[in-house]
């Protein structure tokens, strides 16, 4: 299988669709279209929507009936990465080799971008929902939603908040991790499972990978802020130890870090496997983001 080429292959489809989803830079106020373009556009990996429609594909579900939850998910993502970079947060001022947003179109235009693409993500699965004479819909829109909220992102992003500049313990660090970016890797494993119609047994599996799937990732990134490149990352290096950010790093050393992004990927792909050959291409994909370098 040439993974690669079918990365790019879905990744362009969830382009085009989140082309049609989001409204026009020329409608009035073409301002805040802009904004949510700008960031939507910015050059992403799309892993979670590719997660949502790979999983969903896995179960035998259809693309099109899950491709604008995909695209809702991407939003979401989004939305939160507007709001992570801003100077009450994380203060960046470069995001995947481009100015972040607040600092193309100013704080408030930036806000208001995220609670934009919050918002009409809902619009969007609310509308693909309304579509589905049983409740597989509802069930991917409320996944997504767990994913997102209170219990999910935004809890790991308070705790990252009012811990800031101290340090943690490894319980708090993994609740962190796991819920500011594993949560939504899980919504989109779940979403993808309900859409695909897949049983209790089947999405406890699923859950568990993402689980995996999604500490890895943030340890990962974890790792790259500390030996990626600047060109590689498209954003300043260090900048989790600049703002004294707790990290997997800072608390277990870049060797045992490493060493458990490759035990956690080991232990995802064992229970990817027992999908069989359907899962080839979510299999590459988690291999590929151990070796990532951006």
């Amino acid at each position: 299988m040439d993974w690669k080429a079918e990365l790019k292959e879905r990744t362009a489809k969830i382009d085009e669709n989140l082309d049609r989803l989001l409204p026009r830079e020329s409608e009035y106020p073409e301002i805040i279209f802009k904004a949510m373009r700008y960031s939507v556009f910015a050059g992403g990996k799309r892993l979670r929507p590719v997660f949502l429609l790979e999983v969903n594909h896995i179960l035998g579900g259809k693309t099109e009936e899950a491709m604008d939850f995909a695209c809702a998910l991407e939003m979401i993502h989004t939305y939160s990465l507007i709001h992570d970079d801003l100077p009450a947060l994380d203060n960046d001022n470069f995001r995947r080799g481009r100015l972040t947003n607040h600092k193309a179109f100013g704080e408030n235009v930036a806000i208001l971008a995220g609670d934009a693409l919050l918002s009409h993500a809902f619009e969007v699965m609310a509308n693909a929902a309304a579509r589905f004479s049983d409740g597989r819909g509802i069930a991917a829109m409320q996944a997504i939603a767990h994913g997102a909220g209170v219990y999910g992102m935004v809890a790991g992003q308070v705790v990252d908040v009012i811990n800031d500049g101290k340090k943690v313990d490894a319980d708090t660090l993994r609740f962190i991790h796991t819920k500011k970016t594993g949560a939504m890797i899980e919504g989109a494993f779940l979403a993808g499972a309900a859409l695909g119609g897949a049983n209790d047994a089947t999405k406890e599996i699923l859950q568990q990978a993402a689980t995996k799937i999604g500490l890895a990732f943030q340890i990962q990134d974890d790792i790259l802020d500390v030996i990626g490149t600047v060109e590689e990352l498209g954003k300043p290096l260090h900048s989790d130890e600049k703002n004294a950010k707790n990290t997997y790093v800072s608390l277990f050393g870049l060797e045992a870090s490493e060493a458990e992004v490759e035990r956690l990927t080991a232990q995802a792909l064992e229970q990817l496997e027992s999908f069989g050959s359907r899962s080839a291409f979510l299999q590459e994909l988690t291999k590929h983001l151990v070796g990532r370098r951006k």
